[in-house]
């Protein structure tokens, strides 16, 4: 399981037009979930957003995490982050779990996420969306389990 983790300001998500999830300050997570990723995984990168510090103190240094800024969440599915490009000019997507099982890991990463406090919104699964990021920092991390 793969997490792009961006510190924003505010970030949405649309949906043919439709805004379907939005956040002030927080996170906005790009969730990718490969093969033979299981629900340890999902809970792993789940408790790991929560606590990152990657939120600035009074001092400026990055040391508070979401839980303790009580940040939002948007998590969004992306599987091209199992996209593998070291080959040709097309990514294959071959390491990606098949959508079925994809869906199931997102959604309890989700719900993990919630269970340590965090507010989440999602995206759409499986649809074509536009997602708006207003990047602080910027600050941009790789989770992986």
């Amino acid at each position: 399981m793969r997490a792009v983790v961006q510190r924003v300001s505010r970030g949405s998500v649309f949906v043919e037009g439709k805004e379907i999830g939005s956040i002030g300050r927080g996170v906005v997570v790009l969730l990718g979930v490969g093969m033979g990723d299981d629900l340890s995984h999902a809970r792993f990168l789940a408790d790991k957003t929560a606590n990152l510090r990657i939120f600035e103190d009074l001092e400026g240094k990055m040391n508070l995490s979401l839980l303790d800024i009580q940040g939002d969440a948007l998590v969004v599915s992306q599987f091209t982050l199992y996209g593998d490009c070291r080959k040709g000019r097309r990514p294959s997507f071959i390491h990606a779990a098949p959508p079925e099982e994809a869906q199931g890991l997102y959604l309890k990463f989700c719900d993990f996420l919630r269970e340590t406090g965090v507010k989440v919104e999602t995206g759409q699964f499986q649809a074509m969306m536009k997602v708006e990021i207003i990047n602080e920092g910027p600050v941009t991390l790789l989770l992986e389990k």
